[in-house]
């Protein structure tokens, strides 16, 4: 009799236990970069000005830490996305068109073999230089196109039409460009944040810039290969061997914040490829003719 009196509570107290098993409510620390940024230069400050205090002379900093920064100096973590509600609809899409078709194919294709994926690579790397080549022209950087036309020379003819990477073997490395680049050479900006269509996040910018290097392979059309037949084959194969040389999953991590951070990222490895160029451009091109970011 005591026992079923006891069974309402210990059914009250097992369905407790399995509500806070499964439940539980966390709750995020405020956003505010920006009075976290001032808070933490201003105790930077009052610590230098301790130290100064404590030994008489101006406390210096080790050789490996610079001053700090002021509040003005702290770059902002917003990013310039007027188009999100296209662009985020774009993602989506991107990402069910990806799980879909992209990747299904994408793994069928890595299932042939190495050579057979190599060469295919190498094929469409070595059609790349004659756009890099042009670019680079454009941005007035001889010595880059100077390598990426023997680069294109050595692999058509001794690489068997591009099917064999004969120029990296003898340490002439591929650096690749596009007319995105050329634009951030010429100082313009990359622009709003821009997700193509299949192609995925990029900027108003590079979205040009990859619109008119497709236009550019399409005019002048080596061999005949991006018109007619050719073109509808090898267009679509392009695509597949990049798609399966990139690691990028959509979603992958789980967080419901990932078109910010992916979008962050983007926007801020493209400022820093920027600021890479035109650094190169007062003092000369880097060792190898190596693309920004790289």
């Amino acid at each position: 009799m005591r026992v079923l009196r006891l069974a309402p509570l210990l059914l009250a107290l097992a369905l407790a236990g399995c509500a806070t098993g499964e439940f539980s409510m966390r709750t995020l620390p405020p956003d505010t970069p920006a009075a976290d940024n001032a808070a933490a230069v201003k105790q930077a400050l009052a610590q230098r000005q301790a130290l100064t205090q404590a030994h008489g002379a101006p406390a210096t900093l080790p050789p490996d830490v610079g001053p700090p920064l002021t509040a003005a100096e702290v770059p902002s973590l917003a990013t310039y996305d007027p188009w999100e509600r296209v662009n985020r609809f774009t993602y989506r899409f991107n990402a069910r068109f990806d799980q879909w078709v992209f990747l299904p194919v994408a793994d069928t294709y890595r299932r042939l073999p190495a050579p057979v994926r190599g060469g295919v690579h190498n094929f469409f790397g070595n059609l790349s230089e004659v756009v890099s080549t042009l670019n680079y022209g454009a941005q007035l950087r001889l010595g880059p196109g100077g390598r990426s036309l023997g680069r294109f020379v050595i692999n058509s003819t001794l690489g068997i039409g591009g099917l064999f990477d004969v120029a990296t073997l003898w340490h002439i490395p591929a650096a690749p460009t596009g007319f995105g680049q050329t634009l951030a050479r010429w100082g313009v900006h990359p622009g709003p944040y821009f997700v193509m269509p299949l192609l995925g996040p990029s900027s108003a910018r590079d979205g040009f810039g990859w619109v008119t290097d497709f236009g550019t392979n399409y005019a002048i059309n080596i061999l005949n290969l991006y018109r007619g037949t050719a073109g509808w084959a090898l267009t679509p194969l392009n695509a597949v061997d990049i798609r399966s040389n990139t690691s990028f999953r959509y979603y992958s991590t789980g967080s419901p914040f990932e078109y910010d951070t992916v979008r962050f990222l983007l926007v801020r490895k493209t400022l820093i490829q920027d600021d890479a160029l035109r650094l190169w451009q007062r003092r000369g091109d880097p060792p190898g003719g190596a693309p920004a970011g790289e």
